[in-house]
């Protein structure tokens, strides 16, 4: 058993031989509703329990481990919760890969915070046919963070959430990216994976090999029951958000300084999302080159079925030329600065708001790109993505570009392209409703995204389309109109310098 150093919160001693309580001012201290004994198994090589919560001191096969205690796994490197319990509001620490079993449900309540462990760079799994259900509220978000205190934190400081469920992807069955032992695909294109709904996830992402990265947040075959809404991923040491196949719709989400892609899909994910914000950090871009959006059918760039098809409308990339007027694409100025973990992760350059490539069929209306050295690469090397903007398999519709090095280029990692003559850029120019600005004056508040009251943002979308169907019809492109900001309240722009 892997037992590592225990950085969790102390807590209060009610009475002399009570276990740690959660850290927290409400009066409901965490611990499990329950306080059965626990049933230990084995589940694939791995210890099993049907309890979650643990003391720094409970040992494998211990009887009575889930009273209150505050750790989320029993400290080993990984851990299979097989059982069905809710963290009561409070602070929790989590070690280690923790699984959460197929047919096991965890449950959080609102204004919980969830600390992953640096050491074991804790991440929670929840396995096909298993589920997290992370429900909480605008006034009380669930947050998952770094362990290590304010002014310390770096991206890659924990694992990471990964989701995994039993929809349809072009692979048919797939190894989960970034380490863990868990497997996603299937035929259940309706399947439920759960809810996560007002959670930020903070300081997460982990290199544990080449291409084998933990992201902020990772979605794997995850089917249209499954609810994700209202997810804030901030300073990931990955992608903030990565799909691999599934159904899933998603609403109001938010990619804050990550370190490679902000929404990245691939093998055939094919669900919609609305209301997306991507704002980068200009020091930190990854060794692959970041991007907005990165879209692949898959890696070899073949046209397997289901083909990646997302559609998605009102988003919001504001890029690194936005952050700094001295921004400057290179290894001089893109240090990561206090930012850099020393994980290993390597630092590059930044690419394109979107990169659609082998032979993705992804399609974006309504939606916004400023301050990226690219606004559109439509890419030719692998796959006939180009073919597909051609035939119309892929849309690219009422899209709002400014400040950009080159409006397009067709091949990853060409960023010039002064007399915007490559396909991308023609094909961006001949769309319906596309509009290219060399700035972006006028059209964002101070906030640099949310826009003016004069903005002409504000009264450009369009909703016919086809595969717009189902989408809420809003009159404004971006993530914004001048109505309520859906932002208030529940993000952190500054999870840095916050005391958990």
């Amino acid at each position: 058993m892997n037992k590592t150093k225990f950085y969790g919160c102390l807590g209060v001693l009610a009475l002399a031989g009570t276990m740690f309580t959660a850290c927290s001012d409400d009066d409901n201290n965490g611990g499990n509703e329950n306080s059965s004994a626990a049933v230990w198994t084995v589940n694939g090589g791995i210890n099993a329990c049907d309890h979650v919560l643990f003391t720094e001191s409970d040992k494998a096969g211990s009887k009575d481990v889930n009273d209150k205690g505050t750790q989320i796994g029993n400290g080993d490197q990984e851990f299979v919760f097989t059982g069905k319990q809710t963290l009561k509001k409070g602070t929790y620490i989590l070690k280690g890969w923790v699984y959460i079993a197929d047919g096991a449900e965890l449950t959080i309540e609102p204004g919980t915070v969830i600390k992953g462990d640096k050491d074991t760079k804790a991440a929670l799994i929840a396995e096909r046919g298993g589920k997290l259900i992370a429900q909480g509220s605008e006034t009380q978000p669930i947050v998952f963070t770094s362990e290590q205190a304010a002014g310390s934190r770096r991206p890659g400081d924990w694992g990471g959430i990964i989701l995994c469920g039993k929809a349809r992807t072009n692979a048919t069955e797939q190894q989960i990216e970034g380490g863990p032992r868990t497997k996603h695909g299937g035929n259940d294109d309706n399947d439920n994976s759960g809810v996560l709904s007002y959670v930020r996830i903070e300081f997460a992402g982990y290199p544990f090999a080449t291409d084998q990265e933990i992201n902020g947040l990772t979605l794997g075959s995850i089917g249209k029951q499954t609810k994700i809404d209202h997810v804030q991923v901030s300073y990931s040491n990955d992608d903030s958000f990565e799909w691999f196949g599934g159904t899933v719709d998603c609403k109001y989400l938010i990619a804050y300084k990550g370190w490679d892609d902000d929404f990245d899909t691939d093998n055939g994910f094919s669900g919609h999302v609305q209301y997306g914000l991507s704002i980068r950090d200009p020091k930190i871009a990854d060794k692959s080159m970041s991007n907005g959006f990165e879209s692949d059918n898959n890696a070899k760039g073949t046209n397997a079925d289901p083909h990646t098809s997302a559609v998605f409308s009102n988003i919001t990339f504001v890029g690194p030329k936005m952050g700094d007027k001295n921004f400057v694409n290179d290894a001089s100025y893109i240090t990561a600065g206090a930012y850099n973990p020393n994980n290993g992760s390597g630092l590059g350059r930044f690419q394109s708001g979107m990169q659609i490539r082998r032979d993705s069929h992804l399609s974006c209306f309504n939606s916004v790109v400023v301050g990226w050295p690219v606004g559109l690469i439509i890419d030719k090397q692998l796959g006939d993505c180009q073919g597909a903007a051609t035939n119309g398999l892929l849309k690219l519709q009422n899209l709002w570009f400014a400040n950009l090095d080159a409006i397009g280029t067709d091949e990853n990692k060409v960023l010039t392209d002064p007399n915007n003559e490559s396909f991308s850029a023609k094909f961006f120019l001949a769309q319906p409703g596309n509009k290219y600005s060399a700035s972006a004056d006028g059209w964002f508040d101070v906030t640099g995204y949310r826009p003016t009251a004069a903005s002409p943002l504000l009264s450009a979308a369009s909703f016919t389309d086809a595969l717009l169907a189902g989408f809420e019809k809003v009159a404004y492109v971006g993530a914004f109109g001048n109505g309520a900001d859906w932002t208030a309240n529940w993000t952190n722009f500054d999870p840095q310098n916050t005391k958990y």
